[in-house]
């Protein structure tokens, strides 16, 4: 039987988006990535045809008028981005970047139809262009109240690594680029060479949640000092469970006016804050003790060991036995 070549795929022009801000760790992970993916495509189609990843830099620096490229890995042909990737940023979140030739530049490829994507602090870069008004994101978790004050028409889920809307992306966590570069290896490349990717670069196929990793980070700057006590003092209670009544009592509001106050605070229920409380000092005792998974259900209040793992699971989306295998120091 004659073996039949593979078709070869078009080429797919990967763009990176950089200026003074960006991470240079993303600009080389994704170039890297790339390009491995592409080895790995081209291997698949015998050699043929012309290489199926082109990855070109493209970067504005501060007081130029234009975007230009810096790099490209298949100098003299005409550009016809694929896909533009804004990998972390660490300037995006401090500063407004409305006045930058990059939005209106990014807002025009999109309207051209190519996809556009952001890492990090680059979501901050990519929400000034309004194309995440009135769709979910991710970014880093750290950075999700900050992200929502600045944009708050952008509903910000910072448990997920990855939120794909086909025509926009976004990846939280500096080193999400990983799962961002892979997610569209598989779109443009398929499943096969984005296995051998992974593979090859010793990194676990897209899956993970951020929130495996994300401490429990609550809304602190909302300027109202009573509630601000009653978290602290919270954080203190962290291993029972202490009524709405108990926790007003403290606070000395009527308990209606407390829990509208607390919730518009934290954007929380108490018993959802207390939940999260909880669960984050039985994240701790995963990972620096040997005690059994019901002693620490029981030890941060929960009498009933198997609610405690449906929360947990709910809460970082591993089992407490799956968390502690993972993180245990």
């Amino acid at each position: 039987m004659v073996k039949t070549a593979l078709s070869p795929k078009p080429s797919v022009e990967v763009g990176l988006v950089c200026d003074a801000g960006t991470s240079l760790a993303g600009v080389h992970g994704l170039t890297d990535l790339f390009t491995y993916a592409g080895e790995f495509a081209s291997k698949r189609q015998d050699g043929d045809g012309p290489p199926p990843i082109r990855v070109v830099h493209w970067r504005w620096d501060d007081g130029e008028t234009e975007v230009t490229h810096s790099s490209d890995s298949q100098s003299g042909l005409p550009h016809a981005p694929t896909i533009l990737i804004i990998p972390g940023n660490l300037r995006a979140p401090l500063q407004s970047f409305t006045a930058s030739p990059l939005i209106p530049w990014l807002r025009q490829r999109h309207a051209e139809g190519v996809v556009i994507a952001a890492v990090c602090g680059g979501v901050f870069l990519l929400a000034e262009t309004g194309l995440l008004t009135g769709r979910q994101a991710t970014t880093h978790w750290a950075l999700a109240e900050q992200f929502t004050t600045r944009f708050p028409d952008v509903l910000v889920e910072s448990d997920h690594m990855v939120i794909d809307y086909g025509d926009v992306v976004t990846a939280g966590g500096v080193l999400a680029w990983a799962d961002l570069g892979l997610r569209l290896t598989e779109r443009f490349l398929g499943p096969t060479v984005m296995l051998e990717t992974a593979r090859y670069m010793l990194v676990d196929p897209p899956g993970r949640e951020q929130r495996y990793y994300s401490d429990f980070n609550p809304r602190t700057k909302h300027g109202d000092a009573v509630i601000l006590k009653v978290q602290q003092w919270l954080w203190t209670q962290r291993e029972r469970p202490v009524s709405v009544a108990d926790i007003a009592h403290y606070a000395r509001l009527e308990p209606r006016t407390f829990l509208r106050r607390f919730t518009k605070a934290t954007g929380m229920t108490p018993s959802e804050y207390q939940q999260r409380l909880r669960i984050s000092r039985a994240r701790e005792l995963l990972e620096f003790s040997k005690r059994s998974i019901d002693d620490i259900a029981s030890n941060v209040g929960y009498d009933d060991a198997g609610g405690f793992r449906r929360v947990f699971h709910k809460i970082v989306g591993l089992t407490p036995s799956d968390y502690r295998r993972r993180f245990s120091r």
